[in-house]
């Protein structure tokens, strides 16, 4: 008999008989609707298998490694696990997390650009080895708390286009290499291997070109100083679309066959977070103020509009900028969502904006989007849903605690994850897998788990 501590943590409602996504969604909105009215998302890790599946048919020769911060949902974490990914950490709490699912330390990359001393010793007393590293001051920290590391340099990249000229450049430049790698041999640490930073979503092919020429360069001087470098880490940037898959490893793998062929033994990996999560999540969230303003007098929200003016409506939401929105803080754009139980098709739609709950300027979920006049108390959807957005709320403002998550899988999904090696008993023992009966009354099947 197990334990308590064997117990499983969270339940995975199995959809049989045709009961689809859209099945489930209704149902939590109509037990919400009885109550709290609160948001909530609903998971159908299905699509992690489907992914996966997709990534190895494009991109074989590339093992995946998953950026938790991107989600760290636990069914998540234990579900990419089962089908072989590795894990991209950036802090003590992600190494934790990855590790109570009992991943290999091997398996587990520390890649904060700035580590704090105490989470390099942690690393270091746990067997995580593997740490990413871009200038002296924390080669010099990881010399003297993980004298037994084994380096991922991290080289920048180029822009991969205009949209990313305002972001971040991570990594050391190419002619600051050979330094770092003479430094590192100074200090008696390991460098055995490259890592491309590359900004996410990133449609220029190219991109992936020069860094792993760049990498072959970086590789040539580490071995000409005496380290023996095995691994490749080509970033990140993948969307999840079968086009931009294809379109890069065409250009991908005939470099890689050039610079690192299999002879040279060098494992070939990326980094995917959006690419498994966004399209797995659902996020439903309820109005719960409504404004009209005049058309072009969005900023003078409190006056009334004249008989001739066609309204806009600023909407306000449960969810906003400091919860399960907090990408768009940094300038990801949110899609507009679907009204839940759709109006007929001749309704008229109006200009709206949609705004979280906080009452903050920058609250802003969505800009401009057409929508059927709404009242407060109606659903809206969000798919896309499952990148950034599965924090603990930013703003003291938000006092309610983060959105509950369903989680799903559709009978035929856990099959082909069988045939595929992923069993319930010995890989997913976390998973309680319950049936999803729909009825009459709406009644909920599976428990809701905080995300």
């Amino acid at each position: 008999m197990k334990g308590i501590t064997d117990e499983p943590q969270y339940s995975v409602g199995l959809l049989e008989g045709g009961t689809a996504l859209c099945d489930v969604i209704d149902n939590h909105i109509y037990e919400q609707t009885l109550c709290e009215k609160n948001a909530f998302f609903v998971a159908d890790l299905g699509v992690l298998m489907r992914q996966h599946v997709r990534w190895r048919t494009h991109m074989a020769q590339i093992r995946p490694y998953y950026a938790v911060r991107c989600n760290s949902s636990p069914a998540v974490i234990e579900v990419l696990a089962a089908l072989g990914t590795g894990f991209i950490c950036t802090n003590k709490s992600e190494l934790e997390l990855v590790q109570s699912h009992g991943i290999p330390s091997e398996d587990i990359i520390y890649s904060g650009v700035c580590k704090q001393v105490s989470q390099i010793k942690y690393a270091a007393k746990n067997g995580i080895d593997l740490l990413v590293c871009d200038n002296e001051a924390e080669l010099r920290k990881i010399s003297r708390c993980h004298p037994n590391a084994k380096l991922l340099l991290q080289v920048s990249t180029e822009a991969s286009g205009q949209n990313d000229e305002m972001s971040m450049t991570f990594g050391c430049s190419l002619k600051d290499c050979r330094h770092l790698l003479e430094k590192a041999k100074e200090f008696g640490v390991q460098v055995v291997g490259v890592r491309s930073h590359i900004s996410s979503a990133c449609e220029d092919d190219q991109v992936y070109v020069h860094a792993i020429s760049d990498a072959r360069c970086v590789f040539d001087m580490g071995e000409e100083i005496g380290f023996d470098m095995k691994i490749l880490d080509i970033g990140g940037g993948f969307s999840g679309s079968t086009t931009q898959l294809e379109l890069i490893n065409k250009a991908v793998m005939s470099i890689v066959d050039l610079y690192f062929p299999p002879s040279t033994g060098v494992s070939i990996i990326a980094e995917q977070g959006s690419f498994f999560v966004s399209s797995a999540f659902t996020l439903a969230v309820n109005i719960i103020s409504k404004e009209a303003v005049a058309r072009d007098r969005q900023d003078q929200a409190h006056d009334d509009p004249s008989p001739n003016d066609e309204p806009e409506f600023q909407y306000h939401m449960n969810e906003g900028v400091y919860g399960s929105f907090a990408s768009k803080l940094s300038e990801t754009m949110i899609t507009a969502p679907s009204v839940y139980r759709n109006p007929s098709l001749d309704a008229p739609v109006f200009s709206s904006s949609l705004w979280g709950p906080s009452g903050d300027d920058l609250d802003q979920v969505v800009e401009h989007c057409l929508l059927p006049e709404l009242n407060i108390g109606d659903w809206l959807t969000f798919t896309q849903a499952g990148a950034y957005s599965m924090g603990q709320p930013l703003c003291a403002a938000t006092d309610s605690p983060p959105p509950p998550v369903y989680y799903v899988i559709s009978s035929r999904d856990w099959f082909e994850m069988q045939d595929i090696g992923v069993t319930h008993e010995a890989t997913l023992k976390n998973f309680s897998l319950v049936p999803y009966f729909l009825n009459s009354c709406h009644t909920v099947a599976g428990l809701s788990v905080p995300a």
